[in-house]
């Protein structure tokens, strides 16, 4: 098992080292539409090619941000347009489980449309919750907004590590799912913390 996926960051990182910044873009593209293609790669390796001086640190920043937005507004449309019996037959063979599709529901049902800006930051369900907010008909200008905006940090968090760790980069798989506990932790307490000063106000 760990030789097949020393294999996939092989692949993945000789095709963002030829494409550079487009690489980036359309990797976390693929990710953003539920292919599980991991951005703890894409993303701490285009800082590894800032560090080296062959790319510019807040263009990987960018071009992962935007290539995020573009991969979740493709999953958001098939949602929208496919609808919940769509996803439960055919999810499967794009590695979309029931199971998935569950919990980005709960979120949603919870939290609204805030939901796909702070799941952009945990585990698992930032890469589907663009099919339940594409489900509910949310509206684009602002499912385009909280994406891109939830999508930025996580871009420019992984970016920098990256370019700190340099030839070590790689060096933060295994704690990838440990951060983002801790990110998302953090942007539940932002969110609560904003809420309650606001209704302290009205």
């Amino acid at each position: 098992m760990t030789e097949i996926i020393e294999q996939v960051i092989k692949i993945i990182t000789n095709y963002i080292a030829a494409l550079g910044y487009w690489g980036v873009a359309i990797g976390m593209a693929i990710e953003s539409a539920n292919i599980p293609l991991p951005s703890e790669v894409i993303l701490p390796f285009g800082g590894y090619l800032a560090y080296t001086g062959r790319l510019e640190f807040y263009r990987v920043v960018l071009a992962g941000t935007v290539g995020g937005t573009v991969g979740s507004v493709l999953s958001y449309y098939l949602g929208l347009k496919g609808g919940r019996p769509f996803l439960i037959k055919y999810g499967r063979y794009f590695g979309f489980s029931f199971k998935h599709l569950e919990m980005a529901d709960r979120y949603f049902a919870r939290y609204g449309e805030a939901t796909v800006f702070f799941t952009r930051l945990m585990p698992i369900v930032r890469t589907f919750i663009s099919l339940p907010a594409g489900i509910s008909g949310m509206n684009f200008k602002r499912f385009v907004v909280y994406t891109f905006l939830g999508s930025l940090p996580w871009s420019l968090l992984l970016v920098y590590v990256g370019l700190k760790l340099g030839q070590n980069w790689h060096a933060i798989s295994p704690w990838f799912h440990k951060l983002d506990v801790v990110i998302a932790a953090g942007i539940v307490a932002l969110v609560i913390y904003f809420w309650r000063a606001r209704q302290k106000r009205s």
